[in-house]
């Protein structure tokens, strides 16, 4: 027998890369992270972005046989974005994710022009950031973080995939770029051509392939976002599955057989083949809990907790006052009184609360046409708590199944591997 096949996802996330090698049985054959600070202190230079990835997967290479590398793939931070010329050289500082165009008459140029569906709205989309920079001179295109990390692989300065392009106001339906989007004055020859997640679009350039020691014929796959990547790394891939993100906030998801969005929740699809990834984000949390608890605590607290029966409280548990999903409210106060005497009691009926708004969420998208959810994996700092995990399995009425991974660079490995099975490479 011949040696096992392997491809690799890369992360480029907010503070680091991550590398993933995975073989088609989606077992791990290696990993490696390297934060992005020590490339100099300001992660939004693409040249520490690239600097980074460099790193990290020539650390993951020499833990593995790199002459079985077949395919790679990127994902990025939906929302990043930079202009760069023919070369794919960027051209300015890029815009972060997070990062609000400020400029009026771009907003009111989307506002008039785009859908109320579209995730084009709003001063961090791609498309208000795109607008900024169409008029810098040698412009060649405006692509996403992930597009220009496999650029760097693949030479192609000039694609991108459909889940980095939604919120640049990609029609994902139609899967194309729709008619609107010049009425807003955006130069429309400066969009990417864009891919399906897990699609081959070129292969590792000589550059490439003598850089890091890899097979010429490796084949890069167009990528995700770095959200989508975290739900597809957990293994979660039938239609009703859903994740559960317990961060500092509370982020829901679930694999749909219709696109479903209401922009007044904040809710749009992502397409993933022929399904999609719909979700929504809750102000409650881990934050909220954080507020009255410091971590220790809240372990030595929940050991004592008895799951199985209720405290009878109703709260909502929010940080602060203001709400978006399941309730878009930005007037609802935070719900957390009567306050027992006993500390456990206390954040028994906060996990209990929040344990709420999850159920109230995945009604919400069931609501809005999503499918009924089947089963829940869990991630972030909140899914490791026994007590909590019981207080959610009981509310929900769903087998709770295991996340097979919480690094979405296995996620974004998935893809690859897609698109080397597609393409005969495996």
């Amino acid at each position: 027998m011949g040696m096992m096949p392997l491809v690799i996802g890369i992360d480029i996330g907010t503070s680091g890369a991550r590398a993933v090698a995975m073989r088609p049985d989606f077992s791990i054959a290696g990993h490696a992270a390297v934060p992005l600070d020590r490339f100099g202190s300001d992660g939004r230079a693409p040249t520490a972005w690239w600097q980074a990835v460099k790193t990290v997967l020539t650390e993951l290479l020499s833990g593995i046989d790199r002459t079985a590398v077949r395919a790679i793939a990127v994902d990025g931070t939906s929302g990043t974005l930079l202009p760069v010329d023919a070369a794919g050289r960027p051209l300015a500082e890029p815009l972060m994710y997070n990062y609000k165009v400020d400029d009026d008459d771009i907003l009111a140029a989307i506002a008039r022009t785009a859908p109320a569906a579209s995730a084009a709205h709003g001063a961090t989309s791609g498309l208000a950031k795109a607008l900024r920079f169409q008029h810098l001179p040698d412009i060649a295109a405006v692509l996403h973080q992930a597009d220009w990390i496999a650029g760097n692989f693949s030479g192609r300065f000039d694609v991108s995939d459909e889940n980095n392009a939604l919120k640049t106001g990609y029609d994902v339906e139609a899967r194309r770029w729709p008619e609107w989007i010049a009425a807003t004055g955006m130069r429309v020859e400066l969009l990417p051509r864009v891919a399906e997640p897990g699609e081959v679009t070129g292969a590792l350039t000589a550059e490439a392939g003598e850089l890091f020691g890899l097979p010429r014929d490796v084949a890069v796959v167009a990528g995700t976002t770095d959200g989508c990547a975290s739900f597809l790394a957990t293994g979660a891939a039938a239609i009703g599955d859903g994740v559960t993100a317990l961060g500092s906030s509370l982020t829901i998801k679930i694999l749909s057989d219709r696109p479903i969005s209401a922009s007044r929740f904040g809710i749009y699809s992502h397409r993933l083949g022929n399904a999609w990834l719909a979700g929504g984000a809750s102000n409650s949390g881990g934050k909220v809990l954080a507020q009255h608890f410091p971590l220790a605590r809240i372990i030595e607290l929940s050991a004592t907790i008895d799951p199985e029966t209720d405290t009878g409280l109703d709260y909502y548990p929010l940080p602060a006052t203001g709400e978006r999903f399941p309730i878009a409210d930005p007037a609802l106060p935070p719900r957390l009184a009567p306050r027992p005497a006993d500390d456990a009691d206390y954040l028994k009926a906060m996990f209990e609360g929040i344990a709420a708004i999850e159920a109230l969420g995945y009604d919400r998208l069931a609501e809005l046409g999503a499918p009924a959810l089947i089963s829940v994996r869990s991630v972030g700092g909140g899914a490791a708590n026994p007590a909590w995990t019981a207080i959610r399995r009981r509310r929900l009425g769903v087998d709770f199944l295991p996340a097979l991974s919480d690094e979405a660079a296995a996620g974004t490995a998935r893809l690859a591997l897609m698109g080397a099975s597609r393409s005969g490479l495996l």
